[in-house]
């Protein structure tokens, strides 16, 4: 999955940000046919700009809760000495729950007093706070545009690390971490066959990667146009999964300590989706010495990388709508209003997330948000610039942008340039074929809870608005051309005269100066009465 969709799509995305230089919609003047997939992206980005934030309020919420001894959540706390007799052992068989499942869905969600989807209930005001708390630090960080959020990003992206290697550390010292290692790099090959291992691999790779989102077009239009793309794409993929790898030994030494003392198989004790974070490795950290500290690292690391992820959506958002508007990037007042009121249009609508019954409708956009909407952009923008642009040409864009282009470079194209053209495009029309083949079989579920009809189709409907921008947009270019059907297309899927322009001068730009220099001759040149006439027949031609 990473080396033929995730790499070659990271690439694609980097090497058209930066050879165009510009954000997810103005791109697309490369192929007017296809600005859809850029407001594709941008509404898949709000999406997930909407319900992400809503991640990083539960974690203020644990930040400051890890502050009390003991956690809140332990069996040591006053409140939960009835559940520790038993319910923390019954927790996972349904008898009873756990101090810490009881902590996320009574205190933190209140989903006990929801009845499901079509009963939200009332806003949790604490939850309310955080999120505000959290939309501030995103717009502050953003205030100055790139410059400010790159220096923040030098802290959020690197704390991490740091927390991740003292977490191995701490949990490699645990009894029965091994028994939590093995369970993790143990494969279960029987599982392939499942079509949403296949649809959460897929997610988890573009999610990751930030594939799809218009996040990795923002951020590469600023690169210096001769920038190594194909260097940096190797660095970062290779980097990003290998932290993900990294991670998973933090993550399951701790949960095979857990399993130790409770006496169970380390698979009843590991979650998936919030659970993980917010139930099973807080239950996992309250049983070690200073649990506060572990609690306070671990949730602070969370806080890190949710702000990291967000500033990629959120730059995303911002750069095309700026690049649509250019007049609001030369006011720094007006340009700081619109991120304003953009980041407080974000937190009205992150209130329904919060309420009662928020956790149901978080659930609905995070299933919906980035699967098929997701894959069907990316297909489009794959085999747009393959076929429509022209997989010769963007290679060649991408050899003159790091011209001299080395020859490791050279033959690495041709692996890229066989997965754009065939390989990706087949693998994501194969996820795709089992994402809505799963879609159509299987109910969704939060707990015990079935989502209703109306629900689930709700949610399609949400996935199916993001990638209906490319026929929409795609008919307004054809549209807006002359000449029979079959010109109009040609025409709209030709580039538009600025986007050669616009390179043209990147590459003066990123070229040395070259002085003028004075030729001595000795010869005279003597003009003629044909020069003059076609000097005449030059300027009429112009005019």
């Amino acid at each position: 999955m990473l080396f033929v969709t995730g790499v070659p799509l990271f690439l694609m995305e980097l090497s058209l940000g930066q050879y165009g230089a510009a954000g997810p919609i103005t791109v697309w003047k490369c192929c007017p046919l296809l600005k859809g997939i850029g407001i594709g992206m941008l509404c898949v980005s709000t999406l997930v700009c909407l319900y992400y934030n809503v991640i990083i309020a539960w974690t203020f919420y644990y930040l400051g809760s890890s502050f009390r001894s003991p956690l809140p959540w332990s069996c040591d706390a006053v409140a939960n000495a009835a559940l520790c007799g038993n319910g923390t052992r019954n927790g996972s068989s349904g008898q009873a729950l756990s101090p810490t499942e009881m902590f996320w869905n009574e205190k933190v969600l209140g989903v006990v007093n929801s009845d499901g989807l079509h009963d939200p209930g009332p806003v949790r005001w604490p939850l309310a706070l955080c999120l505000l708390a959290a939309w501030i630090i995103i717009f502050l960080c953003m205030l100055k545009g790139i410059r400010s959020s790159g220096k923040v990003v030098y802290v959020t992206a690197t704390f991490p690390y740091f927390v991740l290697v003292v977490l191995i550390i701490r949990g490699a010292t645990l009894e029965g971490s091994l028994q939590g290692i093995a369970f993790y790099l143990t494969p279960d090959w029987d599982r392939l066959a499942n079509a949403q291992v296949w649809n959460d691999a897929a997610s988890q790779i573009f999610y990751s990667l930030g594939i799809g989102v218009g996040g990795l077009l923002s951020m590469a239009s600023y690169n210096k146009f001769d920038n190594n793309v194909i260097r940096d794409t190797l660095i970062i993929t290779t980097g990003n999964c290998s932290t993900s790898f990294f991670a998973g030994f933090a993550i399951f030494s701790v949960l095979g300590h857990m399993a130790w003392r409770k006496g169970v198989p380390v698979a009843e004790v590991a979650d998936t989706g919030p659970g993980l974070a917010f139930v099973a490795y807080p239950e996992a950290l309250a049983l070690l010495p200073g649990s506060v500290f572990w609690s306070i690292l671990f949730f602070l690391m969370l806080f890190m990388l949710g702000v990291d992820t967000l500033f990629g959506n959120m730059e995303g958002i911002t750069t095309a709508v700026l690049d649509e508007f250019p007049h609001l990037r030369g006011n720094s007042l007006h340009k700081s209003l619109f991120l304003g009121a953009l980041c407080f249009c974000f937190y009205l609508m992150g209130l329904l997330l919060i309420t009662d019954g928020g956790i149901y409708w978080f659930t609905l956009i995070d299933s919906f948000s980035t699967s098929f909407g997701l894959i069907i952009i990316t297909l489009f923008m794959c085999i747009g610039i393959s076929f429509f642009y022209g997989v010769n040409q963007f290679c060649q864009d991408i050899v003159d942008m790091i011209c001299p282009c080395p020859r490791w470079c050279t033959k690495a194209l041709f692996y890229f340039k066989a997965c754009w053209v065939f390989f990706t495009p087949f693998l994501l029309l194969f996820i795709l074929t089992y994402i809505f083949i799963e879609m159509y079989n299987t109910s969704l579920k939060y707990g015990s809870y079935i989502y209703p009809l109306w629900g689930k189709s709700l949610g399609v409907c949400m996935g199916a608005t993001c990638c209906l921008q490319i026929p929409i947009w795609a008919a307004v270019a054809i549209w807006k051309e002359t000449g029979t059907l079959q010109e109009r297309f040609i025409k709209a899927i030709r580039p538009l005269n600025s986007w050669r322009v616009n390179n043209v001068n990147n590459m003066a730009r990123s070229a040395p100066p070259v002085e003028p220099t004075r030729v001595e001759s000795p010869y005279t040149v003597t003009l003629t009465d044909m020069d003059f006439t076609a000097m005449t027949w030059d300027m009429g031609t112009e005019a």
